[in-house]
């Protein structure tokens, strides 16, 4: 009859040769945590049904946890929804030149705060700022961590126990929580709200200049939704104009970044960086992982003693880019510079994809895989850009006996498929996989259907 006596104990079965591996593999101390674990949960496992693992059953638990403990839960997704700038797949994929520039900068030392041509101690901010300022026109440029931050940064440094108007259209709230009225608060700044839900008109403003004399107007472009039918509000120059008149700076929290015109790709128009500077804006603040199609950023541009007043905030420091954002970021706009940005960002290689050329891509998977049908569909762009927007698409439908369980599976490929369920089909969209990935998206899908039919 067996009892807990019958264990082995750490020390055993650290002498064995297949835990000397899982040693040599991920080291002594985490190897005998997981061992201990294994032990711990044999005991209590025997108190409730009298039966103890073999030594064997316990090296290959212990592996199983260290092999678990040790895997990245973070890890490369194949998207196939059709969704370019899917927020919670990690947005923008970045050019392979972004990719070359944070391999080079992480694998050594970099001039990150250091200047060559006077061998002494620089600015990381200069490394990103000129190629803004070239490509926009813009007096001075500021990279942070993300746009929330930008956001927060601008209100905190230049409005923090000062009031800020803001039309009541656009104090939005986007993914994960994140609300323009909280992060107003949160920078100690007076939040003043002009007009109502659906209609603001540029007197709401000029009232609210007079009685409150505020220290900045704010801008907040509605990217992730739109407000149709009796509805009206007044232009960015207007505002700028009035404000301006008052000699009161504007903030502009642009969103989604875009410094191409969408209208040319057959999608609505999205305001572009371009525009609002134009529109004779103070401040203006955007991502840079969005419709820029480079990693996440917030970037603020705008007049040189308004830049000047950020970067001296200690709040700065606390949200500034780190090496890695820059050097992609850095690689990102020089795609723009040099007009190759439908050919290198992926982003706009998808935006600016073709329905014939997608269509030639579902009809090689089909030959392949020998399941499905194509058929005609629409992708989205997504991310919080171009709301309600489509283009056009062919994508693989997959008719299964159970799609949801085929799309679990799915998810549990290497790497996972993310596709999507569509009046109880399987649909995945070409455009947003990447060319270098279709082998692995086919591999999986025929090793899915083949479980399937196994199991039925």
């Amino acid at each position: 009859m067996q009892s807990l006596r019958d264990l082995p104990s750490v020390e055993q079965l650290l002498q064995t040769d297949s835990v000397a591996l899982q040693i040599e593999s991920f080291g002594r101390s985490l190897t005998v945590q997981a061992i201990r674990e294994v032990l711990q949960e044999a005991r209590a496992a025997f108190r409730e049904a009298g039966i103890l693992p073999g030594r064997e059953e316990i090296v290959q638990q212990s592996c199983s946890k260290l092999k678990q403990w040790t895997t990245p839960s973070l890890t490369t997704v194949i998207n196939a929804t059709g969704v370019i700038l899917h927020t919670n797949l990690g947005r923008a994929p970045l050019s392979a030149a972004s990719m070359c520039a944070i391999q080079s900068t992480a694998s050594g030392y970099s001039n990150l705060e250091y200047d060559l041509s006077k061998g002494q101690r620089g600015s990381r901010l200069v490394h990103a700022e000129e190629l803004l300022k070239r490509l926009t026109g813009a007096e001075a440029a500021l990279v942070v961590n993300n746009n929330a931050a930008a956001v927060l940064l601008a209100l905190t440094a230049l409005a923090r126990r000062r009031a800020v108007v803001i039309a009541r259209s656009q104090l939005v709230e986007i993914g994960g929580g994140f609300r323009i009225p909280d992060v107003m608060r949160q920078s100690g700044a007076r939040l003043v709200e002009v007009g109502t839900t659906n209609r603001v008109h540029l007197s709401d403003y000029e009232q609210a200049i007079q009685e409150e004399t505020p220290t900045l107007v704010m801008r907040a472009h509605r990217s992730n939704f739109r407000i149709v039918g009796f509805t009206t509000e007044p232009g960015l120059e207007e505002i700028v104009q009035v404000s301006h008149q008052a000699d009161i700076p504007v903030l502009d929290d642009l969103g989604s970044g875009a410094l191409l015109d969408t209208a040319i790709y057959g999608l609505g128009h999205e305001p572009t960086v371009g525009e609002s500077l134009a529109s004779g804006v103070d401040l203006v603040c955007f991502s840079g992982d969005k419709l820029l199609g480079g990693p996440q950023a917030g970037i603020l541009l705008g007049k040189a003693d308004f830049i000047a007043k950020l970067k001296k905030h200690p709040l700065a420091r606390a949200i500034r880019a780190d090496k890695l954002c820059l050097a992609a970021l850095s690689a990102t706009l020089n795609h723009y510079l040099k007009d190759e940005v439908e050919r290198e960002i992926p982003v706009w290689k998808m935006i600016a994809a073709q329905p014939e050329a997608l269509k030639g891509r579902v009809q090689s998977w089909l030959e392949v895989l020998k399941e499905g049908s194509i058929e005609r569909n629409l992708s989205t762009v997504g991310g919080g850009s171009l709301p309600d927007e489509t283009l056009p698409t062919y994508v693989l439908s997959l008719d299964v006996p159970d799609p949801n369980r085929f799309l679990s599976e799915l998810r549990y490929s290497q790497p996972p498929v993310i596709g999507r369920l569509e009046e109880d089909r399987v649909i995945l969209d070409p455009r947003t996989v990447l060319a270098e990935q279709e082998n692995a998206l086919l591999a999986a899908v025929r090793l899915t259907l083949a479980t399937i039919r196994k199991n039925r």
